[in-house]
């Protein structure tokens, strides 16, 4: 039985004013229109009052003014509280919303049936007051009345919102103890609430149970087995499946792009295609999602022309997705005539802020960071609602150029629009103050917040780590293991980069091994390629690669070009040309290979050696992107390449700069060689 301690509504009557008192019977009716409840003088007609409410209530959202004029007829002719009339009522109030109001009605109707119960506790449901619900259902048990279908699916699914898997297992129990004839959409509410609840086994036994099942039952299923990340049983139930709808077909194709397998989703997606079904909004949406990511702008156009031909071009979850394709695709330019063009049509505020908000990001994913800023400006005068993950990606934006004024301003911006400190603003706060060269506000961030999880503390390391002070970077994750928070492979990442800039190769090897031993993380290359730093710039160059071979990582470019740099910090030209024969015969076409090695040649004073691989790339076509290099003066950002004399003030940059030459001169500076 449903336990005890479940709160009565008996007894509520004496806090609630009786209606009588509440609604003025001599309230006077306003001329009958097309959008209002009418009743005519044939009221005092139970039959004709019943038939005329029962229209009436199908309004999907009546107006209270309209609903209370209609109690009060119905309180003159005494059929406000019996029979149907009264549930009728019940059901516009909480339509309505006005659920104080329906209780009032509730607890004075003389006649309760299951339709008025179920009608308070969805009601209830529907704003998210599930204890009252449950409550409700227990004072109907205890009074007799028995529940239908309904009213126990609608009970089940607050179970399920509040997590509470024992209420949910003792209604199960009630169902069967009373041999309660279950239909199809209560079994299919039971199965999806024991996989919310995290009882996959029971929701197994449910649905192989169901002596009847429709699409929504495979569906529910399919997802339970995708959320266990049993991919290859969801897959098997998903070909078993007699109802493959357009869902189904969603719901195993997102399962796939959540657990990684992005080119099966692929595949599915095709197949989608070959069999003829049709896709819904939700389908383009991932579609365009996964051409985002395995960066297919072909597909991605397809996708587009499709939704173009659909006509849901418009749709705000289908334009977000096409924003994020174009940006993640690299067309920028793209992306900006979807986003003006949704910018004119798109109604709703959060949808406009979650549009303007990937436009910035894609920015920002582009390196055009002067035209993020610019955008996130523009959003703020046009007075629109910045979220957390805008500032975000501002902030990323900030940390890119190094701006460190306007990052001070999106700390100071975060901080007004009252979203506090949480993980991911100190996170990307603290690596905006890093990267922007001021250690200090960012050791004031993490220390800003007293509740920090591993994506705060790995921040803070690598900002130790990038700025050379690796012995603190260490120290920093060795109080975060203090602290009992388990690292991931980004923290790994951080103090192995770290070992190597202060070059702690014996701490660095072992916590190489505490990886993989204590926290059973495997290595990825970033880690591998910090081992091979931290040996190479330790003068270990043989130890280093030999440690490529011992590992199988000689094909990823990454490591030789970790050793060539290494090489030539230790001015060993043979390990160099070694190594940049490698990484040639790797990636032939990678300038920065041959530039490498060209300095390596330069330093050595070997310009014979140097010109000829100068020559080389000019042979191939190949040509360095030349270096950027921008500062911040007075809110403003100025850019500079080499030999760069687009700058209005460049004729006295380079006279001042000649002045700064001959000053290092005479102070007995020697110019760099390469």
């Amino acid at each position: 039985m449903i336990r005890a301690t479940l709160l009565r509504t008996n007894g509520l009557n004496s806090n609630f004013p009786r209606f009588s008192s509440y609604l003025n019977p001599t309230i006077s009716l306003s001329p009958p229109t097309s959008n209002s409840f009418t009743i005519s003088s044939h009221l005092q007609d139970p039959q004709w009052a019943f038939i005329n409410l029962l229209k009436n209530s199908s309004k999907p959202t009546p107006i209270l003014l309209e609903v209370e004029s209609l109690h009060c007829r119905a309180i003159k002719s005494c059929l406000a509280v019996i029979g149907q009339v009264g549930t009728i009522l019940l059901s516009l109030y909480a339509k309505c919303g006005y659920l104080d109001l329906a209780h009032k009605l509730f607890d004075e109707m003389t006649e309760r049936d299951a339709r008025s119960w179920t009608t308070l506790i969805s009601g209830y449901s529907r704003i998210g007051r599930y204890e009252m619900g449950l409550s409700l259902f227990a004072s109907m048990i205890h009074e007799g009345d028995l529940p239908n279908c309904f009213t126990l699916s609608t009970v089940l699914k607050s179970c399920m919102n509040m997590g509470n898997l024992n209420m949910g297992k003792g209604i199960h129990g009630w169902i069967l103890r009373n041999g309660i004839e279950m239909d199809v959409v209560l079994e299919n509410t039971m199965v999806d609430f024991y996989v919310k609840c995290g009882d996959f086994r029971c929701a197994v036994k449910v649905f192989e149970m169901m002596t009847e099942r429709d699409a929504i039952s495979w569906n529910v299923l399919i997802g339970a087995y995708l959320e266990i990340g049993d991919v290859n049983g969801a897959m098997e139930l998903f070909r078993d499946s007699p109802f493959r709808d357009v869902s189904s077909w969603n719901t195993i194709v997102n399962g796939q792009m959540k657990m990684g397998f992005d080119l099966v989703a692929l595949e599915l997606l095709y197949e989608m295609v070959g069999i003829g079904i049709g896709f819904n909004k939700f389908t383009f949406s991932m579609a365009l999602t996964l051409a985002g990511k395995l960066v297919l702008l072909e597909l991605g156009k397809q996708i587009h022309s499709q939704i173009l031909r659909n006509g849901c071009e418009y749709d705000a979850f289908i334009t977000t997705s096409l924003l994020d394709m174009y940006c993640k695709c690299g067309k920028i330019e793209a992306s900006l005539v979807v986003f003006y063009n949704s910018s004119q049509s798109t109604d709703g505020l959060i949808a406009k802020t979650i549009q303007w908000s990937s436009m910035i990001s894609g920015f920002v994913q582009n390196g055009r960071i002067e035209e993020a800023l610019k955008l996130f400006s523009k959003m703020l005068q046009k007075g629109l609602k910045v979220d957390k993950f805008t500032l975000t990606s501002i902030s990323s934006a900030c940390s890119d150029a190094g701006i460190l004024q306007q990052g001070r301003q999106i700390h100071a911006c975060i901080e007004k629009l009252g979203y506090g400190f949480d993980v991911f603003s100190v996170s990307a706060i603290t690596d905006m103050y890093a990267k922007c060269g001021s250690l200090d506000d960012a050791c004031r961030a993490f220390d800003s917040i007293e509740s920090r999880n591993v994506v705060i503390w790995t921040s803070m390391i690598n900002s130790y780590a990038s700025h050379g002070h690796g012995r603190k970077a260490i120290q920093l994750f060795e109080k975060m293991l203090g602290e009992k928070i388990m690292p991931n492979e980004i923290t790994f990442v951080g103090v192995l980069s770290a070992c190597s800039h202060c070059g702690e190769v014996k701490e660095g090897c072992k916590y190489f091994r505490l990886m993989q031993e204590e926290y059973g993380i495997f290595p990825s290359i970033e880690h591998f390629t910090c081992m091979v730093d931290l040996l190479g710039r330790a003068g270990k160059l043989e130890e280093a690669k030999d440690f490529i071979y011992q590992n199988n990582i000689e094909h990823h470019d990454v490591v030789w070009k970790a050793l060539l740099a290494s090489s030539r910090f230790d001015n060993n030209i043979e390990m160099a040309k070694w190594a940049s024969e490698q990484l040639v015969s790797l990636k032939p076409k990678d300038v920065g290979s041959y530039v490498l090695i060209s300095n390596i040649c330069a330093t050595k004073r070997m310009f014979l050696e140097s010109n000829k691989l100068r020559n080389l790339m000019r042979e191939r076509g190949m040509s360095k992107e030349p270096g950027q290099s921008w500062i911040e003066l007075k809110n403003k950002v100025h850019v500079f390449t080499v030999d760069d004399k687009s700058h209005p003030e460049s004729e006295a940059i380079y006279s001042y700069l000649e002045h700064l030459m001959e000053r290092l001169k005479e102070l007995g500076h020697k110019e760099n060689q390469c």
